[in-house]
Formats: structure tokens, C-alpha cells, sequence
């Protein structure tokens, strides 16, 4: 990102995906090819770092998986690690950090007077987090990034006989937990703030989403893709919000995770 050179030996932030080393000092949205840059008004010491605690997650468990294959093998123990491929439940932390960053440079785009953005908030009482809370005029959103293969749908059972279930299917994969899990963080930002209008959207980063359509509401959960989620953010602008005195109550209520 700041094109420093790396020299042998420096400690750095190894990007599996990209095969590349990021050295400690950059921001990891600071810089997105593929979703443009920072919005002027983005501050993301106040607003939180998209993915940090996934990131460190990843960090924590790739760490102790290396520590137990030099343990294991002693002196060979650099060359296991080298030639180990990672643990597929560590892989995918770091492939939530990834969903969480580029989603997060998306939104910081959008930031202005009108739209504030909060990152990676901690949920009170609980190790999980909310990945992105965006303010705006017309009200707050919840969203949670998610980095899944295949493609999105809504698969409705039952009707007119039996109960309607909805069911949110990405790829062979039953992801209806996910829309729960929005749906409880809604519940949490509607207790803080009573009147004030909460949706929620789940945003799937590199899913195989159609050339035409594709996005669905499930439960009243928005499913889409960072474009189509930063454009319904932008027409948020009719409200009356306090996205200031808003944005703050709800940083102080929920901590940088």
C-alpha cells in the first residue's frame, strides 16, 4: 500500500489470498483497487478499523497452529510451516477479514456530513461483534459482511398448507442462521435508540451474484452486494436523524471491538 520496501526479517502481515506481505503500519482499507477510495470525511480512528478483530483472530490462530508444528518437529519445525497449508478453520478468519476490509472501504467512500459509518463494534456482554453500522438521515442499518462462494437465494417451503419458511441458501449451504444473527443486532440498536428506524442487510463480497437482479429481502433482512448496498445507503436521505448525535450515542453504547 505505501510501496515500503519489506526488508528479510521484517515482522509483516502475510495476505494469503493475494500472496503478498503488507507491512504494519497500513491500514488494510486504507487502499481497495476494486472499490475506490476513502470518502474525505472517513475517520477510521473514530469510526473503527473494518475487520480488525477477524484480523487478529486470524493472526492469534495462525500463530499457535505454527507454534504447534515447530513444537511437533522440532529443529524441521520452520520447514513443516513452510510446507503446511493452513488449517481451514484459521483460513477462514482470514477470509472474513478480507470480506470485513473491502465492505468497510466501501462504506468509508460513502461518508459525508449525511452518512457516518462505525466499524467492528464490540456487542456489550458478548464475544461477537456487529462488522458495520452505517447513520444516515432515513435511519440506522446493521450490516454484517459475509465472503461466501456461490450464489445467494431465497428458498420459500410451505404455503398454503403448511407454514411459509424462508430460507436463505448461498451455494448447497443453509445460511439462514446468518439472517438470525442480523436480526438480533437490530433488536440491540432498537433497545438503545426506541423510535429511530433499524435495517438490517447481510452483503456477500465475491459471491456469484447474477448480471441482472439478485438481490432479496428475507425476514425484512436485505441480502445484496457492496454496490447495491452503498447505493440504497446514498438514497437514505430523506429523515429526520441526527446522524451526529446519533452516530456518537451508539459509539459509546457499542466499543470498537
Amino acid at each position: 500500500m505505501c510501496d515500503a520496501s519489506l526488508p528479510a526479517g521484517t515482522e509483516a502481515i502475510y495476505e494469503s489470498e493475494t500472496k503478498t506481505v503488507r507491512c504494519l503500519e497500513c491500514v488494510p482499507e486504507a487502499k481497495s483497487p476494486d472499490l475506490g477510495p476513502l470518502g474525505e470525511h472517513s475517520s477510521p480512528t473514530e469510526s473503527g478499523v473494518a475487520g480488525s478483530s477477524a484480523r487478529r483472530e486470524y493472526e492469534r490462530r495462525k500463530a499457535k497452529d505454527e507454534e504447534r508444528l515447530r513444537a511437533k518437529w522440532g529443529r524441521l519445525g520452520g520447514l513443516a510451516v513452510a510446507l503446511s497449508d493452513e488449517r481451514q478453520s484459521t483460513k477462514a478468519w482470514d477470509q472474513g477479514a478480507i470480506g470485513e476490509e473491502r465492505l468497510g472501504a466501501r462504506l468509508d467512500s460513502l461518508a459525508t456530513d449525511d452518512i457516518a459509518v462505525l466499524h467492528d463494534r464490540r456487542i456489550p456482554g458478548s464475544m461477537a461483534n456487529i462488522d458495520h453500522i452505517a447513520i444516515t438521515p432515513g435511519g440506522i442499518w446493521v450490516i454484517d459482511a459475509k465472503r461466501y462462494k456461490g450464489r445467494p437465494e431465497l428458498k420459500i417451503e410451505g404455503g398454503i398448507l403448511r407454514p411459509r419458511v424462508e430460507k436463505l441458501i448461498v451455494g448447497r449451504r443453509d445460511c439462514t442462521n446468518l439472517v438470525d444473527g442480523v436480526l438480533k443486532q437490530i433488536g440491540l440498536l432498537r433497545d438503545l435508540l426506541g423510535d429511530v428506524p433499524v435495517a438490517g442487510a447481510l452483503c456477500f463480497v465475491d459471491a456469484d451474484w447474477p448480471l441482472i437482479g439478485g438481490a432479496f429481502s428475507t425476514r425484512g433482512v436485505h441480502v445484496l452486494w457492496p454496490k447495491r448496498l452503498a447505493k440504497l445507503l446514498a438514497e437514505q436521505t430523506a429523515g429526520d436523524v441526527d446522524v451526529a448525535a446519533t452516530c456518537e450515542s451508539v459509539a459509546s453504547r457499542f466499543k470498537s471491538a
